[in-house]
Formats: C-alpha cells, structure tokens, sequence
C-alpha cells in the first residue's frame, strides 16, 4: 500500500507543483500565528504539521542542490489516513480528496485568522471548487440544487471520447419532461446537471477500475478514451443551457438517423442468413466467377478416381489408359487427370500452399447455355455495381452525419470557455498492482514533460497518447487536469517589484524557507565531502594493501610491486609462470637472435607482448653497444621502444584491434598520464629479470636498474604511479569481463553472461568517468546488457505463460534473483533512453498478463511478484558478487577479444 501512495502522491505533488499559482500559495503560506489557534483539534494538528513538510518538500524541489527530493516525510503523515480498521486500501480518488480536503482545511485555519469582518475566501476552495446545478423532476416534482464540486468523476466504460463521458455525467434518467412546461408525463424522473462556476483548476477523475462479481475482485478498464489537448466547456454552462438542449435534441434526432443508417449498412457489409457472413458485392462477384468458370471433368470425382497408386506399373498404365472410363470428353487429350508415374505425388499441407495443378481450382456449373449465361453474368454484374452504389452512398451518408455531429460546437458562441490540459496522471497495471507516473506540459517551453519517479525526461503530445488514451497496452489515465486558458496567473512566473525581472530559483521563497534549503545544501555539500573522504580513504587503505602484499623485500626495482599485467614473473610466486620454463624460452630466443636476428627470434618462440619489444630494442641498438658501451646500448633501446610503443598508440583503434591491450605505456600515451609515470614503467621493463641470459642482456637490465636506484622519491609521485596501474589492472579486467559475457551471450547462456555484463558495465563507468579513453565502448556494453535482460524476461515470461509449476517457479526466480536487481542500474540514468523503453517493455509483458483468465494459483504469483517489477525506486540493491576471473596472457587476451569483437551480429546502433 505504501508503494502505491508514494507513486500516486509523487505524481499529484509533480502536476500541482508546476502549477505556478498553486506552487506560490503553498510556498507563502504562514501557519496561524497566534498560540491559541494552534493546535485546536485533531484536524489541525493533522494539517498543519503537513503544510509545514509540504512546503519544505515544495522550496527543496525550487532550490535544492539534490538531484532527486524524498516526499517520504509528507507520505508518512497522511499514510495512516489511507487505513480502514479492516486494512482496506483506499483508491486513488479518495486519495486526491483526501489530500485536497487537507489543503482546504489548512488554508481555512489561516483565512479566518485573517478575516476582517468580511467573509474569508479559501484559495484552496477558489483554485480547486466550482458548482453546478443540478435542474431535475423527481416523482412529478421538479428540483433546483446548487452544489460544491472539487474532482468530477467521470464513468469511462461504453464511451470512446471525453465529451461523450461529459454528456452521460451531465444528465441522468429521462429527462424529457423538464423540457416541457405542461408535460402530462409526471412519473419520469431525472436531472441534469450545469456548472454555474467552473474552477481555475478542472480536475476529472477518471473511473477506470470496476468490481467483477463474478470473480470477486476489482478490474481495471482498459479500453481507448480519447481527451483533446483543448477543452472547451461551453456547452455544459448553466448560461447556455437552452441552446444546449437544442443542439443535444439536434444530435440525438442525427444519432437516430445515423443508426438507421448504418443498420442498412451492416445488412450489405454482413450478408446472409447463416453464421457466417460475407458482404454482398463479394458474394455477387463470387457467383459470377463461379457462373463464368468452365467445367474440366464431367464429374468433380473423375480424375480423382482415376489416378493410379504409387505401386501401379508402367504395363498397368497402359492398360488403365485405354478402359472405358477414358472415353469421356477428355479421351482425346493427353491424360491431364493422370498424374506421372515416376514419383508419386505428394500434398504437404503446411508447405504446398495450392492444390496439385491437375484438379481445377474452382469448382463450376455443369451445364449451362450460352445464352443461360449471358443473362446471368448481366444481371450479376448490374446488380453488383447497384450494390456497391448503394453501400458508398450510405457510407458518404455516415461520414457526413458524423462530421455534421463533430462540428454541432464549433461554432464561435460554444468556445468561449477554454481549458487548457495541464498534466495527466498515468496508472499501468491492475486494480490490485500498478505503476504511476505523469505527463505534465511546460507552458513556457510549449512542451510535455514526463515525470517518472526520479526521471524527469521531454516527451510528446503522441507518446502522451499512446501511455494515456488506453487500449494500447495496460497503461491508461485515471486523472487529467486541465487550467482555465484565459487565466494566465495560474502559470506565470513572479516578477521582481523593482526591477521588473522575473524571479527564479531561491528568489521566489519566503524567508523561513531560503534558510532551510540552505541549511538542507549545506548537510548536503558535507555528506559529499564526507563520502569523498570514505572513497579516498578506502582508496588508500586498498593501496596499502596492494603495497604491502606486493612489496619485494630486497627490490631490485623500487616500484614496491611486480605488475602482473606486464606479465614478469614473481620471484614468491613460481606456480604462475615457471622460472625454468622462461629461461629456456628466452635462451632459445636469444640463440635465434645472435643467428638470424630478432625478428626470427620472435618468431621461434612465443614470448609476451612486453618482452617483445625489449627483446627487439636491445637488438636493434646491439650496433651502438658494441661500439660505445652499455650505457649508449640501453639508451638506444629505451628510445627505440619508446618511439615503438608511440606508434603504436597513434594508430587507429577498434574493437577488433585495440592497442590498449598489448601494452600498459599505450594505455598510458592514450590517456596523457605523465611523462615520468611512462617513463618508470618503460624503466621497470628493461630491469626485467628474466633479460639476464647473455652478456648484452643482462649490462642493460643492470642499468635500468641503476636508473630506478637513482630516481628520487620527489621525482616519481609513487602514490599516483600507483593509481594509474591500478586502473590499468581494472581496464584489462573489465575487458576479460566484456569478453567472457560476449561469449556466453553468444551461446546463448543470458543467465551467466549477465552478472559478467553487468559489472563490466560498472567499473567501466568509472573509468569513463576519468576520459573517454579510459575504458571501453559504453553504448556497446549498455546494449548487450539490456538486450540480456530483455532476453532473460522474454524466458522468463514464456516459462510463466507455460503454466507449469516448476516453469512458473524457475521463471519467477529469474526475474527476482537476476532482472528485478539489474532495473534499478538501467533507470538510475534518465539519460539513457533506450535503457527506460527496455525497462517499460520488460513491465508491460508482465501487466498484459493482468487481464487475461488464469489459473487462481498464477493470479496469486503474479499479484505478488508485479510490485517488486513495478517498485521503480532507482536504489541500487544488493546483487550476486562479481564472477571470479580467470587469468588470460596477453596474447590470449588480445586474440580471444578480438575474435569476440569480429563475431558480434549487430553494433549499438541497431539496437532497440
């Protein structure tokens, strides 16, 4: 129940509170000031503490520096209200009355503290309340009644239109002897209704929801009812009430006609005396067809008859040929009827749209002469054209009578009473679960907005249509707002008295309340600072761990840590790579280098990416080691991979091929990390231990040594050294993320690739957060996670609809334990609009289940699970831990992922 008053009074707070008048009087309003008014009585000691959160919701919402206000204060003290003794929910209308009265009474208190010996008027009442008049006869007795009315409540079922709902609420029972002064008919009882007073803000509720008696339950109505943007209410005015009753008498004197009319129409539309019909033009023009076929067999069964089995042989045939029965008309003709004998013909039904050409495809009379024929084809085809003469005359007829009924108030004296629609309030569901949200229209902007929770996004007059008339899907309005058009104080904006400019923001509350949304930014601009500083200091203590576990204690590089990434082997850790193993790789290596060079080397033997381009650039600088020692030989190196690894990281990157991956420097050059933190890292690679298998080799590992011995701790920022390898360390994990979860979606095991997905979507957030080049392709990730939920509900909802229990049970599971956890990360950003329409998809397969016949059993699972799919709070909840990652060389990486990338059937763009 909760739930569902936070949905419906979130929506009620957003549509009142773009209504800028509204939005004032809640804003400037003081509670009564004197110590004996407050509180009195139970009533007041309701109301006013509601007015005070109100209006502290209605300044956050102005000026708070939150990108999302919580009502749960305001929520809190009307809930209790919403509770019967039996614990019966309360529907919406009584909701928006209850919520309405609230507002009437707190402002009631204040105007009569304000009166002056004249009699106060409540803003509430003059903003919300009008009155009509109910004109009737009861009995022989006529009545005159003039009363109050707040929301008007309008029947939808059995009307297509706004005003048709208008017209029915308008008037009840028959009605005819209050038009005639000396009617003699005094036992006709009925009334009308007329608005003597119409209301700046015309609210209609719309009664969507109906009790099935037969089951027991209430039921949403779901059919189309269509309202115009433009109300004009002329014609429901006390003050026009005569030409009214004219133009009604008018309508229904056309109405009658029109449905003559088109009984006459259905006659020619729907012909014949039997369950099934067809209209007349077809069946005229099926009988000329038939009456103008020419006849292929004397006997519909002949050739049937006729047609040998599959076993018959050749001498058979013959023989078969010339038996009497070829002596008919078509004994003279090759056998047509005779199927060929080599394979039997056979008539597959769901494959083989046509019949097998030797039967005639329609059937035809037997016997009929030339001039039998000619008359018949006359008058078929004369009283078909007579036919469709008369259906387009009546259908011209119809069409005029309906634009004749459309145009009756158009004239200038019946629009002259324009409402405006404000906002629509949207339920999608059932009676018994739901989601709310509102569409509510920028008059400054000349736009409708769509209020969805914490999601405020632009929208259209045509998407407002589809979520709003009904018919369409479970989604219908149950409430449309509309504002007097000419009464443009409603939505205009404040103005500065002395400089006449508009006011905006904090300018436009009172002085209490600037005072408390400052207080309210001020807390939270320090919850920030203070979650910051847990980040930074989780952070750090992470980094502490790192340095600790990783620390060599006698260091030949001063980094504190070997980086795994760069693939160097651990001298504490020799289950990874076997030191041995690695020796004999690179002596192998070094033997095809001093033989046939270092390319051949590279290609003897598999060596990381990384030791590579060491291997590579001590040989090309072995020229300058041999003539001028070490010291010029690594120097010659380093710049000969630096160069290298520059290049590289120009090249253009895809998906296919990124270069990111093949070496932490090129991650670095990509995103400008500073020069000393690549040159460390470059640095650290030539001190390498495992470069120590000749002489050449091992003088340059020792330098580089040397180099980091030299480096001083004010010259290299050890902490942001490393920062960056640590998100370096989460780019390459992220990756094998994408990769694995990929692969399982393109096996189709959505269930697996989903928690991969889904956290490799995450970190890569906060990655992209730093630089676009950062992480990965966000539009690519955030595409195959949505289509892997959409996936995971599609098979979940066809698990349920399957009816079986242990189906039933494993689909409900999916969607609680994996796609109900994962919304809440498609909604948090209202920017991603393909992630809401997933979202809205995934909800409106399950609510089109809500009006369908099911077993009690289902209904009693579904009811319990739509809530926690409807619940549209964007709290992130507690979901599976990330998967355990295996560990991938850099090669295997590089491939592995490039071969994922090449194979994926669609790019982002061709998502939903």
């Amino acid at each position: 129940m909760c739930e569902r008053l936070c949905g419906v009074h979130v929506d009620n707070y957003g549509s009142l509170f773009n209504l800028l008048e509204f939005r004032r009087l809640v804003l400037n309003y003081v509670p009564p000031s004197d110590p004996q008014d407050v509180p009195q009585n139970q009533k007041e000691r309701r109301n006013l503490p509601f007015m005070r959160e109100l209006r502290q919701l209605f300044a956050l919402m102005v000026s708070s520096k939150r990108k999302y206000v919580d009502p749960s204060r305001a929520v809190e003290i009307l809930k209790d209200t919403f509770k019967s003794n039996d614990l019966q929910q309360q529907d919406v209308s009584e909701f928006t009355h209850k919520l309405l009265d609230w507002l009437e009474d707190a402002f009631q208190v204040k105007t009569e503290e304000e009166r002056d010996g004249e009699k106060p008027k409540n803003p509430m009442v003059e903003l919300f309340y009008g009155r009509f008049l109910a004109v009737g006869m009861h009995e022989g007795k006529k009545f005159e009644n003039s009363e109050m009315f707040g929301q008007y409540p309008l029947q939808v079922n059995g009307f297509k239109d706004l005003h048709e709902c208008l017209e029915a609420a308008m008037v009840e029972g028959e009605i005819e002897s209050l038009q005639a002064e000396n009617s003699t008919n005094s036992a006709k009882s009925g009334q009308e209704h007329w608005f003597t007073a119409l209301p700046p803000v015309l609210t209609f509720e719309l009664s969507r929801f109906e009790f099935n008696q037969a089951l027991g339950r209430p039921e949403k109505i779901h059919h189309k009812l269509e309202f115009p943007s433009v109300l004009y209410m002329d014609r429901y005015m006390d003050k026009n009430r005569e030409i009214t009753r004219i133009k009604r008498e008018e309508i229904r004197r056309l109405k009658d006609h029109l449905t003559v009319l088109q009984q006459r129409l259905e006659r020619y539309l729907s012909y014949g005396s039997g369950p099934k019909r067809f209209p007349l033009a077809d069946v005229l023009q099926y009988a000329l067809e038939f009456a103008s076929s020419k006849p292929v067999c004397t006997s519909p069964v002949d050739d049937v008859e006729t047609t040998p089995p599959s076993s018959i042989t050749a001498p058979q045939t013959t023989a078969r040929q010339e038996s009497p029965m070829d002596q008919g008309p078509l004994a003279a003709t090759d056998a047509p009827c005779t199927p060929p004998l080599q394979r039997p013909v056979v008539h597959k039904p769901f494959t083989q749209s046509r019949v097998p050409p030797e039967i005639p495809m329609h059937p035809a009379p037997r016997h009929i002469t030339e001039d039998e024929l000619r008359v018949l084809e006359g008058c078929l085809h004369r009283w078909r054209m007579e036919v469709e003469n008369d259906t387009r005359d009546l259908q011209e007829s119809i069409a005029r009578l309906h634009r004749t009924i459309d145009l009756m108030y158009t004239d200038k004296t019946m629009m002259q009473v324009p409402y405006r629609l404000h906002a629509v309030l949207v339920h999608e569901g059932q009676a018994n679960a739901g989601h709310y949200w509102a569409y509510i229209h920028d008059h400054h902007q000349e736009r409708w907005m769509k209020y969805n929770d914490i999601a405020v996004t632009k929208s259209s007059w045509e998407e407002l249509e589809r979520d709003s008339f009904g018919g369409y899907r479970n989604a219908s309005a149950y409430c449309l707002m509309y504002i007097n058009d000419t009464e443009r104080y409603l939505i205009e904006e404040e103005f500065d008295k002395e400089t006449g400019q508009v006011l905006t923001g904090m300018n436009t509350l009172p002085r209490d309340l600037k005072e408390y949304v400052r207080d309210d930014n001020r807390k939270f601009e320090k919850e920030l600072q203070e979650w910051d500083a847990q980040q930074e200091k989780k952070a750090q203590q992470e980094k502490m761990e790192i340095h600790t576990t990783q620390r060599e204690p006698h260091g030949a590089s001063t980094s504190g840590k070997e980086l795994e990434y760069l693939e160097q082997p651990s001298a504490k850790d020799l289950s990874k790579v076997c030191e041995g193993d690695t020796a004999r790789m690179v002596t192998k290596a070094a033997t095809e280098y001093d033989d046939r060079g270092p390319e051949a080397a590279l290609q003897a033997v598999m060596l990381t990416p990384t030791m590579q381009g060491i291997i590579m650039a001590i040989g090309k600088a072995r020229n300058v080691y041999d003539r001028h020692g070490p010291e010029a030989g690594f120097f010659k190196a380093f710049t000969a991979e630096y160069s290298r690894l520059v290049r590289l990281a120009q090249e253009d990157t895809t998906l296919e091929n990124d270069n990111r991956l093949k070496h932490v420097v090129v991650y670095f050059l990509h995103n400008e990390a500073p020069k000393k933190i690549i040159e460390r890292t470059l640095l650290e690679q030539f001190a390498d231990r495992n470069l120590n298998f000749d002489e050449r080799c091992r003088s340059v590992m020792k330098i580089a040594r040397a180099k980091l011995e030299l480096i001083k701790p004010k010259e290299v920022n050890m902490e942001e050294y490393e920062k960056w390898h640590h998100e370096y360390r989460t780019f390459r994990e992220i990756t094998i993320c994408i990769m694995i979860g990929l692969e399982l979606f393109q096996k189709k095991s959505y269930n697996e690739a989903l928690m991969y997905l889904i956290h490799a979507y995450q970190y890569n957030k906060e990655l992209l957060s730093k630089g676009i080049y950062r992480g990965h392709d966000e539009e690519l990730m955030s595409h195959y996670r949505r289509e892997c939920l959409l996936k995971l509900n599609e098979h979940a909802a066809a698990l349920f609809e399957s009816g079986d229990d242990q189906d039933v049970e494993e689909g409900l599971t999916t969607m609680n334990e994996l796609v109900v956890p994962c919304l809440p990360l498609l909604l948090v950003d209202e920017m991603e609009e393909k992630d809401i329409v997933a979202v809205e998809d995934m909800r409106n397969r399950w609510c089109s289940y809500l009006g369908q016949e099911m077993e009690p059993n289902l209904q009693e699972k579904l009811t319990d699970f739509l809530p926690k799919l409807l619940d549209c709070s964007t709290e992130i909840k507690a979901f599976r831990e990330p998967p355990k990652l295996p560990s991938f060389s850099t090669h295997e990486l590089c491939e592995r992922f490039a071969r994922v990338m090449a194979s994926l059937s669609r790019t982002p763009a061709d998502g939903r």
